[in-house]
């Protein structure tokens, strides 16, 4: 494994800290699959988890190589070259899950889209022919949208996100031998490179601006990156089949595939920053009186003397209001933007319907693998919060909920807290209804 220092520390100065909430109920998130979760970065990740999280996560790059991973076929059962072709010939596949790319821009989507024949005549279809005339000129095909459109990449991107705590996309990169997709370049996310197949030759720089958000992309700072660029690499190296690279948002990149064409698979995580808390603070902060006032009568905002004195009294009574401010309502919004970022698992609406028909008290539910949840008692009787919307039930379903959800029972006549089978039968087929649990 190679593993890289971080171009500058991070320190964390002292801050007062914020009113403590008074104690309720918390949220609770189903875990989903713990094992297969631990698994999945195992697979991306030549060290410990503790260890990438102290040293890497957000920091410096990781590459590791394939005979340090637990992947003894590398990563080809996740989408393989004939994956790719299927994709590209057979599904159906439309824009913008399909992107193309040749000398470092994009294609027009029109050069490779048109209809699909009787029956199928949206004009925004990918056509097979006119991919392989773009790839054989040699052009960069990106796929994206994967963790929505392949199952094997639906579960993982699932399980890996589970490990990081952060929702993910991936995306599949099909470069021709010799051929180099985009310039050089950063990202406003972390990545996982995972190599399929092919060698791509990386070249890697510190970043020109450490941990960007996903509003200051790199075309802003275009000739800072290229004249970067130009520079010694903090890494160089050639990604061989299995093997891995960990790059944190904002590291510049570029790659080139080598003597064959490359695949290789992009795992993007969308995490939330520090920044994404002062955005929710100050929209809790129009709550506060003194930061809604107006400005003084004719005050010339442009001039910078007139607007010291506001600016000053401002400051203080945000400063004030942030003291104050409470952690739940702060965590409730944030809730609102991570829960739909990162879907649970898929269900099987047929099989799902046909469940709540023959449902019964010997049969097996299951939470939906990926939910996240939070059960809270409002009145008398309980809200069940999940990533999309807000289930009421009554009081009394409180028990058996949490059980279901918590993975502690699984038959339907086990749960408890209710009195008879009826109720029990009653509670789970709502929580099928709402694609909250699932049958096994």
């Amino acid at each position: 494994m190679t593993h890289l220092d971080p171009p500058g520390g991070r320190g964390r100065p002292a801050v007062p800290s914020i009113a403590t909430a008074a104690p309720g109920p918390r949220p609770t998130s189903q875990p989903g699959r713990a094992g297969t979760s631990t698994q999945a970065l195992a697979r991306c990740v030549s060290v410990e988890p503790a260890k990438f999280a102290a040293a890497h996560w957000g920091r410096t790059p990781l590459l590791s190589r394939a005979d340090e991973l637990p992947n003894p076929h590398g990563f080809t059962d996740l989408l393989s070259p004939a994956d790719a072709d299927e994709l590209l010939s057979r599904r159906g596949l439309r824009t913008p899950f399909l992107r193309v790319a040749k000398d470092g821009a994009l294609v027009p989507a029109a050069r490779y889209t048109g209809g699909g024949g009787a029956g199928a005549e949206i004009g925004d279809q990918v056509l097979d022919e006119k991919v392989l005339d773009l790839y054989a000129g040699g052009a960069t095909l990106v796929l994206q949208g994967l963790h929505r459109t392949w199952p094997t990449l639906i579960d993982f991107a699932r399980d890996l996100g589970l490990a990081v705590g952060q929702p993910l996309q991936v995306n599949a990169y099909l470069t021709p031998a010799g051929s180099q997709g985009f310039a050089t370049h950063y990202d406003t996310h972390d990545v996982f490179v995972l190599q399929v197949d092919g060698r791509k030759h990386w070249r890697i720089h510190p970043p020109v601006l450490p941990d960007p958000l996903e509003k200051q992309p790199w075309g802003g700072r275009a000739d800072e990156v290229s004249a970067t660029a130009d520079g010694a690499p903090a890494l160089d190296v050639v990604l061989a089949p299995g093997d891995a690279l960990y790059l944190p948002r904002g590291w510049l990149h570029s790659a080139q595939a080598q003597e064959s064409s490359s695949l290789h698979l992009t795992v993007g995580v969308r995490a939330l920053t520090r920044y994404a808390l002062v955005e929710e603070l100050l929209a809790l902060a129009a709550e506060d009186q003194r930061l809604r006032a107006t400005l003084p009568f004719g005050v010339d905002v442009s001039d910078p003397d007139a607007i010291e004195p506001e600016l000053t009294e401002t400051v203080e009574a945000l400063r004030d209001w942030l003291l104050r401010a409470d952690p739940a309502a702060v965590a409730g919004r944030l809730r609102q933007r991570a829960w739909p970022a990162a879907r649970p698992a898929p269900i099987r609406p047929l099989a799902q319907a046909a469940a709540l028909d023959a449902l019964g008290p010997d049969s097996r539910v299951a939470a939906r693998p990926g939910l996240r949840w939070q059960l809270s008692p409002v009145g008398e009787k309980v809200a069940l919060r999940v990533f999309d919307r807000t289930i009421t039930l009554p009081g009394t379903c409180e028990p058996a909920v949490r059980a279901l959800l918590a993975g502690d029972v699984t038959r339907v006549g086990d749960l408890p807290g209710l009195d008879d089978d009826a109720d029990r039968v009653t509670l789970v087929r709502r929580l099928l209804r709402e694609a909250v649990a699932v049958p096994v």
